[in-house]
């Protein structure tokens, strides 16, 4: 399963459930990163400043800060 983990400007962990946007487990990498695509924006607005995607417990990626263009 792909998952992200959000995190707060200093790198901590945040629990998704505490800013209201639980990012679901996905099948694959493509799918992950298409909902990231979709609420981005969302979780930047809620605190989130950086997201890190992992397939199962192995780091893919990140941490990738969110930022608009």
């Amino acid at each position: 399963m792909w998952t992200w983990r959000l995190e707060d400007p200093a790198g901590e962990t945040v629990d998704p459930a505490s800013v209201g946007v639980v990012p679901p487990p996905s099948e694959n990498q493509s799918d992950a990163e298409s909902w990231l695509g979709e609420h981005w924006r969302e979780l930047l607005a809620r605190g989130v400043s950086a997201v890190t995607l992992f397939d199962g417990e192995n780091r893919a990626y990140g941490p990738m800060r969110l930022a608009p263009n």
